[in-house]
């Protein structure tokens, strides 16, 4: 029988050749793995072409699935693309290194001194669909963190993330670092998803990366501890202290930049008493080509508008079109996002700073902002290199997943012969 047939087998002597490299690498010095990160970006360049060639395969897989334009744009490679995963590979390695940097320390009376110190976490699984950038961001960012990774890319993927991957062990290889250190799980088999979420005691965090669909199965059936968001349902606040340019260019950024991230803005809200900035705004998104499903009032402003209904202010919609209401100010607006949002990004639009600082401060979400697109929910843009995800929880990591939330910490204590009383 083929290994890939036995995929409880498969998966398991993934997750034991895992632990072995992890433990190599939480020892692994900096200079080893930033080599083999600059190793794989360069592979990643001179591939260029069998890259390209592994995701024409992919894209051709995708046409029998039905796959929406999203999903396709997320999915899709070009030299471009090919050029900034690898300059993403090369920004990580400039990083610094987190394991091992002492978060703070102390000295007690009786002279014991005590420093809680970052390692890493050990084995992380990814599982994510569509992008095959992921495989690289997720891979470099758990090697420079100390941590081994194992890889679980979206079947519509599976030859690009292969691709992609050959590179990366190509680098672990040149470092003299273990192969195992990125694995990427061979098959489309989804039964492989359901081995990885019930790894207890051989991976210790999983991270989804896509659809709600994927993340709500990770998030219910896991038995391992999991970072994630479920929607990107991001909004956008509109003052009447906005200024008018500031607030056309950000809302048009944040909605119709890339329409099917998580970062892109699902629902646009204005302040009452800004009917002449809704006018503005809500117009250029129409000319835009965005479908805007207003309230009653909003409708009354642009006969272009449709109706919402009470299911858009809950609605990811990962395509060009956006929801938008009128809000009793600021407080509305607050009251609003608590109700409808799920805790990803939100950007209020304003010169008043006292609103301003309000919104920062009141609103609950993983990354709020002032003056800026929400598409800028980013590890990259964060100056993080890259992020293997975005966390909407409170515990351990919240907004981009980086190097410093794939490590834990240690206490170390040095005494002189302390006994304790």
């Amino acid at each position: 029988m083929n290994a890939q047939d036995n995929i409880p087998q498969l998966m398991a002597e993934m997750g034991a050749r895992a632990k072995v490299a992890a433990k190599k690498l939480a020892l692994a010095s900096t200079e080893a793995k930033n080599n083999a990160l600059r190793s794989a970006a360069q592979k990643l360049k001179a591939s260029t072409k069998e890259v390209l060639a592994a995701n024409a395969e992919d894209i051709a897989f995708t046409g029998e699935k039905g796959l929406s334009d999203a999903m396709i744009d997320r999915l899709l490679l070009d030299k471009k693309r090919i050029r900034a995963i690898a300059d993403g590979l090369e920004a990580i390695a400039d990083l610094k290194d987190p394991v091992g940097d002492v978060m703070t320390s102390w000295d007690r009376p009786n002279g014991l001194n005590i420093s809680r110190v970052r390692v890493p976490l050990g084995v992380i699984g990814v599982i994510y669909e569509s992008r095959p950038n992921v495989t690289a961001d997720a891979g470099a960012l758990c090697l420079k963190a100390g941590n081994a990774v194992i890889l679980r890319g979206g079947s519509e993927s599976l030859n690009s993330s292969r691709a992609i991957h050959e590179c990366l062990v190509h680098g672990l290889t040149e470092a003299g670092l273990p192969e195992d250190a990125i694995q990427l799980v061979p098959t489309r088999d989804r039964a492989a998803v359901g081995e990885m979420l019930t790894m207890t005691g051989v991976i210790d965090i999983i991270v989804p990366r896509g659809g709600r669909s994927l993340v709500e199965r990770v998030q219910n059936e896991s038995r391992v501890p999991v970072f994630a968001h479920l929607e990107g349902i991001c909004h956008v606040y509109v003052d009447a202290a906005a200024d008018p340019q500031k607030a056309l260019d950000i809302t048009l950024n944040a909605k119709m930049r890339r329409t099917g991230i998580c970062g892109a803005a699902e629902t646009l809200l204005v302040d009452e008493n800004a009917e002449a900035l809704a006018i503005f705004v809500i117009g250029a998104l129409l000319d835009a080509g965005c479908e805007v499903r207003g309230d009653e009032k909003m409708q009354f402003l642009d006969d272009r508008v449709k109706p919402a209904s009470e299911e858009d202010w809950n609605t990811e919609y990962l395509d060009a079109i956006i929801s938008a209401r009128f809000v009793g100010g600021v407080e509305g607006a607050i009251t609003h996002i608590a109700e409808h949002s799920s805790g990803h990004t939100e950007s209020i639009i304003t010169e008043d700073a006292a609103a301003a600082a309000k919104f920062l401060n009141e609103v609950d979400s993983a990354i709020v902002m002032h003056n800026a697109s929400t598409q800028f929910a980013d590890g990259s843009e964060f100056g993080m290199g890259a992020e293997i995800g975005i966390a909407t929880g409170r515990i351990h990591a919240r907004g981009p997943v980086g190097l410093e939330q794939l490590t834990s910490f240690k206490y170390q204590v040095r005494g002189s012969g302390q006994t304790r009383p």
